[in-house]
């Protein structure tokens, strides 16, 4: 065997064919807004597979991602401060023996934290952009990116100087689509007036509905832009985690105290319908999502191979008028107690302002 063998052994240790607990339900394909690329759905998220809720396995994680990508999952999503960098280069790995097409990249930049990890701020100034970019196509082994988007938007930098600065790597080719993360509707429109926006991620989940009332999701529609829904799981509350779950659920007040005993009290009242179809809460959770528009994209964290398999499966549930009635009625718009980030976090989200 080869030296290129053994590596390719090392990186990728199971596929569908040889793996009997590798997924039978395959994602289906949406499209990224009018003017995004076409992904899977659910996509992958990655910011678990370092550590952000827990500890993590390398070995793990990589079988993680290949399990996805072998079952037809193509959307990776990461961001270049996912463990200081770490989760752009195991992604990296797990591609290194495939196909650049295999996968679509959609990379978050901008955040600036600490040597311990706490969040500090966003730099969004045109010169970051190349900067970051640089580092990011270096981790992870590529010549593009398939989306790249700020991870906030920078209180002091208006937001069509970023957008430009991105649509200059575009006309490069260093990348290929831009998206918006966590942002209000006039910045949405302000950078749509610069270059086409392929989507906006932002947190939506059976407990997180704002997008429905805020405007945010209208304002998406008008202009074609798509939606990479994350946090579809409610950071864990929807399989039961709390606050000392491991990682960071601990700093979020809906993990705290009388908070965490109400939201678990709002799920509970919808596990029935979970029940009656033989699904798990967090494939109900997936699906709800999902049901809400074409243009939507969940994006789902997995740190374990059944996970992936859980959250595929979601793809052949269905919800019913019935279904999404009784959810409704149980969780509307508001109903969860407790922010969903920290108040100097809170304090950041331009979609909240």
């Amino acid at each position: 065997m080869t030296t290129t063998e053994n590596s390719a052994t090392a990186e990728h240790p199971t596929t569908a064919a040889t793996d009997p607990t590798a997924p039978t339900t395959r994602p289906t394909t949406r499209r990224l807004g009018t003017t995004g690329p076409s992904v899977s759905s659910p996509g992958l998220g990655a910011m678990s597979l370092s550590g952000a809720y827990g500890p993590s396995d390398d070995a793990e994680s990589l079988r993680v991602i290949h399990t996805y990508l072998d079952a037809g999952g193509t959307l990776l999503d990461t961001g270049d401060f996912y463990g200081a960098g770490h989760n752009e280069m195991l992604i990296g790995r797990a591609l290194r023996e495939r196909s650049r097409e295999d996968a679509v990249l959609s990379v978050k930049f901008g955040a600036t934290i600490s040597p311990t990890g706490m969040p500090l701020g966003f730099n969004g100034r045109p010169e970051n952009v190349a900067t970051s970019l640089a580092y990011s196509l270096r981790r992870l082994g590529v010549d593009h990116l398939d989306v790249y988007r700020p991870a906030r938007l920078d209180p002091e930098v208006p937001i069509e100087e970023t957008i430009g600065a991105i649509q200059e790597q575009v006309e490069a080719g260093y990348v290929r689509h831009i998206g918006l993360s966590e942002v209000g509707t006039e910045t949405i429109r302000r950078a749509a007036a610069v270059a086409p926006i392929s989507d906006l991620q932002i947190e939506y989940s059976l407990l997180i509905r704002e997008i429905e009332t805020n405007g945010i999701l209208e304002t998406c529609r008008e202009l074609g832009i798509g939606v990479t829904a994350y946090g579809v799981l409610a950071k864990g509350l929807v399989a039961g985690r709390s606050g000392d779950s491991g990682g960071s659920r601990g700093m979020f007040p809906r993990f705290q105290g009388e908070n965490l005993a109400r939201n678990r009290a709002l799920l509970e009242q919808i596990q029935g319908i979970a029940a009656a179809k033989g699904i798990s809460m967090a494939q109900l959770a997936i699906a709800w999502v999902a049901s809400h528009g074409e243009d939507i994209v969940p994006i789902v964290g997995s740190r374990r191979v059944d996970q992936v398999t859980s959250m595929l499966g979601s793809t052949a549930v269905q919800l019913d008028e019935r279904d999404l009635a009784r959810i409704d009625a149980a969780l509307p718009v508001g109903a969860a107690q407790g922010d969903r980030y920290p108040t100097a976090l809170m304090g950041q989200l331009d979609s909240e302002s």
